[in-house]
């Protein structure tokens, strides 16, 4: 099976959020996807197969979990797409039939995804303190992704942000991750984020394009404006733009191929 590593949200080898994209040849059962992501150990790992023309199939796997949607690992396979095939524009359709729509944009890659709405929720105190939180702003819950949303006052407080995961994990179930966010402090970004989800993946991953389906809306809704710049400030960091659309957010990224080979199966 065919297999790259990716650096997505970067054009930067070893920045970003590395992914994995394999290219079966024939359909694999879900075990084997899942034995493989966790083999891996990235974040997500993607297995894409195409359909017709420009038409793939994709599905995305943690280490632990299969989940419907994930930016940085469809940012990396449209990567790989675009370098071996002639097309300009291509269509992904997930586990869920969602259809991602993707293209070029000069030398960056343009995702189409869904917006999806959050609801007002109270984040338990203990979570607060496993996360070293001391004050919110605000706290939301997208139903959809199953992702808590907390707003924080400083970016410099969430780049400081050493949680206790194995507490993290108790003050909290049925949840797939907590994503701090914080307006930014400068002019090159308009904001932060850090995402924990030791529920369903890593500890921490490095940059997450799929939370933009619902935090694109939050800051264009607060800062009253519909393009955004928006920075992870992880360890190994990222970076993309994002433009709200009604229903749609478009999420631009570019990303570094840094390994090509062959998975044995």
């Amino acid at each position: 099976m065919k297999i790259y590593f990716i650096d997505s949200f970067t054009n930067e080898k070893f920045k970003g959020n590395p992914a994995a994209v394999c290219f079966p040849v024939n359909d694999l059962e879900i075990d084997t996807m899942q034995k493989i992501a966790n083999e891996i150990g990235f974040s997500e790992t993607a297995f894409v197969r195409q359909i017709s023309n420009n038409n793939y199939s994709i599905r995305f796997f943690t280490p632990k979990v299969e989940i419907p949607l994930c930016g940085h690992a469809t940012l990396a396979s449209a990567k790989i797409i675009f370098d071996i095939t002639p097309f300009a524009s291509l269509k992904f359709i997930n586990c869920n039939n969602v259809e991602l729509l993707i293209d070029k944009v000069g030398n960056k890659i343009r995702m189409q995804f869904p917006v999806y709405e959050t609801e007002e929720m109270e984040v338990p105190r203990s979570m607060a303190v496993a996360l070293g939180i001391t004050e919110m702003i605000n706290t939301r819950y997208s139903p959809v992704n199953k992702i808590i949303l907390i707003e924080i006052k400083s970016a410099h407080a969430l780049e400081d942000l050493k949680p206790d995961f194995a507490a993290l994990i108790n003050s909290y179930t049925a949840i797939n991750g907590v994503l701090v966010t914080a307006m930014s402090e400068g002019d090159d970004f308009d904001f932060h984020y850090r995402y924990f989800w030791p529920w369903a993946g890593t500890n921490e991953d490095p940059v997450t394009g799929g939370v933009q389906t619902f935090l694109a809306k939050y800051w264009a809704t607060k800062l009253n404006k519909t393009k955004l710049n928006a920075f992870q400030s992880s360890l190994r960091t990222g970076t993309m733009s994002t433009e709200l659309l009604d229903d749609k957010v478009y999420i631009l990224g570019e990303a570094v191929t840094v390994l090509e080979g062959q998975f044995v199966l």
